[in-house]
């Protein structure tokens, strides 16, 4: 059902454009489905609450709005300019009778929306945190995670130097570094293993580093 939300834009020029904002242009659609199966595949219902860290455009926000109840999501993006294009987005989709709640946030140690969520997503976001932000993401996602919640994140393992994209860094840690940022928030993180177990597929990464391309659940006190 995701692909066919907002599918009067399709694959459009002007599609491509806009989510080119939150990552590679041709690869938006694949990007958006991979979300949604995999939040569903792991027992994403419509009554669940969501939090989606980083929302960006609403590349993967479009079918989880449409697949939740009425009010169930939220999305937090740092960009304000980004963030106004995900309202078009919706907009666009039909889908503002969701009620989804959009918050433009640039300092994550500040955030309180005022509710917990039974699921939190982080999807290509963590990887573009410098580490005092990234301790300050994991901790507001504890702030806002139901007490039986799971957070999950993608991250990139490995020692290789830090790069950049689009202002924000690009970063590789090793999966000792998450277990500890994890921790120090109260929660209990496991690895998944890589994306591409879980259908995601980079056309032009080799499999070597997709293999590092890794995806990480977290739960309260708990082992995950």
């Amino acid at each position: 059902m995701g692909g066919t939300v907002g599918g009067d834009r399709g694959g459009s020029d002007g599609a491509a454009a806009r989510h080119a904002l939150v990552g590679p242009p041709d690869l938006w659609e694949m990007k958006r489905q991979f979300q949604i199966d995999f939040l569903r595949g792991v027992g994403l219902q419509p009554q669940h609450r969501l939090l989606d860290l980083g929302c960006g455009t609403l590349r993967g926000g479009i079918p989880l709005i449409a697949h939740l109840d009425p009010g169930n999501y939220a999305g937090v993006e740092v960009r304000r300019d980004v963030l106004d294009e995900g309202r078009r987005e919706l907009a666009e989709a039909g889908l503002a009778g969701k009620s989804p709640q959009l918050v433009h946030c640039e300092r994550l140690a500040e955030l309180d929306l005022g509710r917990r969520f039974d699921v939190v997503w982080a999807f290509a976001v963590l990887i573009h945190m410098e580490d005092g932000i990234l301790d300050e993401a994991v901790a507001a996602v504890a702030r806002h995670l139901e007490d039986d919640g799971v957070f999950y994140a993608t991250a990139h393992f490995g020692t290789e130097p830090d790069g950049s994209w689009q202002g924000f860094p690009l970063v590789r840690r090793e999966a000792a570094f998450y277990t500890d940022v994890f921790g120090r928030a109260g929660l209990s993180m496991a690895d998944m293993g890589p994306l591409t177990s879980f259908g995601h597929q980079h056309p032009r990464l080799t499999a070597e580093v997709q293999a590092c391309q890794r995806m990480l659940r977290a739960t309260k006190g708990r082992a995950g």
